[in-house]
């Protein structure tokens, strides 16, 4: 677990993957800035140690404006967890311009951004961790994830120039990639048949819940994780690891 009295960002802290992240290192006793761009929309229950904040992730201005916001408040950063992010499935012929262009602005450029502006700041105050969340979409090549998958994909190996270029300042990057996982945009977006088919894929024969996401992003964030950096941590429940499906 994090150490009691560390300051963490936790982008899409608001929903799904990004609140129980938030709800883990809160409970580990960290004071957690869950930033969101829809604040109205929590599922999060506020509490000590708990401060929402708006902020669109694709926005330099408001990203710069938020790091600086909490650097002064606080006086440092200790944990960035970039969970914020959009999921799209179409088949690659029926991908539109318009639509691969938004994927990747908002979860690749957007990683890009509130990476940049937290490292700054990170930098400045001795070190520091920062916990991209991929998926394991970045890592096979999925049908239907065309836009996703490259997103993703370009989030594993700009976390890996991160840490290879941050651990100078003491900074930690390392990513998350969750196989299928109970959140409402799964619910959404993932109907009957997609999910057979997720569930047929995956060894222990069901979706994760964010909790189990939440735990991996504990462990990154702790002092226990110090030696621990560039890497990819899979939470899938064996997805990658599988051949054919018996």
């Amino acid at each position: 677990m994090t150490a009691p009295g560390k300051v963490a960002i936790v982008t899409g802290g608001l929903s799904g993957i990004g609140a129980a992240i938030a709800a883990r290192l809160m409970a580990d006793g960290t004071t957690v800035v869950a930033a969101d761009i829809a604040v109205e929309r929590t599922e999060l229950r506020e509490g000590p140690g708990i401060n929402p904040a708006q902020v669109d992730v694709t926005d330099e201005k408001q990203v710069e404006a938020l790091a600086s916001r909490i650097a002064e408040t606080y006086g440092r950063i200790d944990c960035l967890v970039h969970s914020a992010g959009i999921g799209r499935v179409a088949p690659f012929l029926e991908t539109s311009s318009e639509l691969f262009e938004l994927v990747l602005r908002t979860n690749l450029y957007g990683t890009f951004l509130v990476g940049r502006a937290c490292a700054r700041v990170m930098a400045s105050n001795g070190g520091g961790v920062i916990v991209n969340i991929g998926s394991v979409s970045g890592l096979r090549g999925n049908a239907g994830r065309a836009a996703y998958g490259a997103a993703k994909g370009g989030i594993v190996t700009m976390s890996q120039v991160m840490a290879t270029e941050l651990a100078t300042y003491g900074i930690r990057v390392n990513v998350v990639a969750p196989g299928p996982i109970e959140t409402p945009l799964a619910a959404t977006q993932h109907d009957s048949s997609v999910r057979q088919a997720w569930v047929q894929s995956v060894p222990m024969k069901r979706y994760g819940v964010p909790e189990d996401v939440a735990g991996a992003v504990s462990y990154l964030c702790s002092d226990e994780a110090n030696y621990v950096t560039g890497s990819v941590f899979v939470v899938d429940g064996g997805f990658l690891a599988s051949g054919v499906p018996s």
